[in-house]
């Protein structure tokens, strides 16, 4: 049975109600990814990371083949050092205990997917945890596939199926909800300047600004 949508404060993010799946940011599926600019998804599943690890939420890194496909890209194993990715034959990541059973036991219900290919890596799993009880979010601009229509169906497909996309930035500033909330605002501001583009420019400035004394009036 399909889950449920969620409506209002329920349909948003919790730091304490999420888990992160990213699966197969490899190098081969970078090869023939056209839906995006790499460098593009590699900023923006690293901001997503680090995001992940401000809020504390379990994130789990999976990759398919990696003594054929490749490493994972240094930039997220980096940011997990003692976290070895979760090796799978599966190409549906969903039909791999190793990664189910630690999703289940953390009882987490909000599953949130990043990963290459949206219409294969991320379609799949997505499309099978949503049937299963988990409110799911794939991360669209943190995901890319081998062509931009093959990216945009995966998307709607998954919409289809009850399946929320959301961008990075929102996925994080659902999580903070509140500037108020002091303890990770000043590190979420510190991902925003890495990796939130012209945002991060943006918000540079106007800590710039304020910091400008204003001359005196003669």
């Amino acid at each position: 049975m399909s889950n449920i949508q969620k409506k209002g404060l329920d349909a948003l993010l919790r730091p304490e109600d999420s888990i992160l799946v990213l699966i197969d940011h490899q190098p081969f599926q970078f090869t023939n990814l056209n839906s995006h600019d790499p460098a593009v998804i590699i900023n923006n599943v690293t901001g997503l990371s680090k995001a992940a690890k401000v809020f504390k939420v379990p994130t789990i890194l999976t990759t398919v083949i990696e003594e054929r496909g490749g490493l994972i890209i240094k930039q997220l194993q980096e940011l997990f050092p003692d976290q070895k990715p979760i090796n799978r034959t599966f190409i549906n990541t969903w039909q791999d205990p190793a990664v189910t059973d630690i999703v289940a036991a953390s009882g987490r219900k909000q599953l949130i997917i990043a990963g290459l290919w949206t219409e294969v890596c991320v379609a799949m799993p997505a499309i099978q945890a949503v049937a299963e009880g988990y409110d799911v979010f794939v991360v669209t601009d943190a995901c890319g596939a081998v062509s931009k229509e093959a990216h945009d169906m995966a998307i709607r497909r998954m919409v289809q199926h009850g399946i929320t996309p959301i961008n990075w930035m929102a996925v994080a500033s659902e999580w903070q909800r509140d500037w108020a909330r002091t303890e990770t605002a000043g590190q979420l501001a510190s991902v925003m300047f890495e990796n939130g583009g012209a945002s991060g420019v943006a918000l540079a400035w106007e800590l710039q600004l304020l910091a400008t004394p204003v001359p005196a009036e003669k």
